[in-house]
């Protein structure tokens, strides 16, 4: 399990180390947003884009607007950082997506770093690699979201939550479903691209695979659960035959 760094802002931005990381191990950073949120709303009109600005300005609950806000201010110094320039100065794109090329695959920059977030309401992880990452954070789901979505699942997990007592199945399926959707976006293609097809398991530890990739939990507070996953140095992207089945 990754224990990530803690990021926090002071008054006038981050003061801390640039993300570093060994050859295909991510460096992950957590995001506590309730009490980085109002300094990041400060930092946001000199770090954020105006595409950015308007999204966060979009969002009606506070809690959801720190959130955003304070997980891309994040990002774009970190990014920054390790990049060697200014926030504000970073450029993000979209590469194409591997299923139907369209302009919505993974999130890059031209600096050759990839990354990727997630967050949560009061929560962001962000993770940096040398290789395609995914991450994934979510809060731990009511029984009633696990019955209602569960059988979007592998069948072996679908297996393994019926064999749960009912009070254990949120936290099997949470452990499985940011797995599965820290793969996916490593990948660029994300839910689309199905949550049954790959069995990363519910239990305590992740399953072996996708090939190609490494999937690891994520330490995160209490009533979370989250998930990073890099593809394997010099690996090519795995075809839909090559995934497990």
């Amino acid at each position: 399990m990754y224990q990530p760094d803690e990021f926090a802002l002071t008054e006038t931005g981050y003061r801390g180390p640039a993300p570093s990381w060994a050859p295909a191990t991510p460096a992950l950073w957590i995001v506590d947003t309730r009490q980085e949120g109002e300094r990041a709303q400060r930092l946001a009109p000199g770090i954020l884009d105006a595409e950015e600005l308007e999204r966060a300005g979009r969002l009606v609950v506070e809690a959801d607007r720190l959130c955003y806000t304070a997980s891309h201010v994040a990002l774009r110094i970190l990014l920054g950082a390790r990049l060697g320039v200014a926030p504000d100065a970073v450029r993000l794109t979209r590469e194409r997506c591997p299923s139907c090329g369209g302009p919505h695959g993974r999130p890059a920059t031209d600096g050759g770093v990839h990354f990727s977030l997630s967050h949560t309401r009061g929560v962001a992880l962000l993770a940096f690699a040398d290789e395609p990452v995914g991450v994934d954070v979510e809060r731990a789901p009511k029984a009633r979201t696990v019955s209602e979505i569960g059988d979007q699942l592998h069948p072996a997990e679908r297996r393994e939550l019926a064999d749960l007592p009912e009070e254990q199945r949120p936290a099997a399926f949470v452990r499985a479903w940011t797995r599965k959707e820290a793969y996916l976006k490593g990948k660029g293609i994300g839910l689309a691209g199905g949550l049954s097809h790959d069995h990363v398991g519910t239990g305590p530890r992740p399953q072996p695979g996708p090939a190609g990739w490494t999937v690891t939990d994520v330490a995160v507070p209490a009533g979370y659960a989250a998930a990073v996953a890099v593809r394997t140095a010099g690996q090519p992207p795995a075809h839909d035959d090559e995934r497990r089945k």
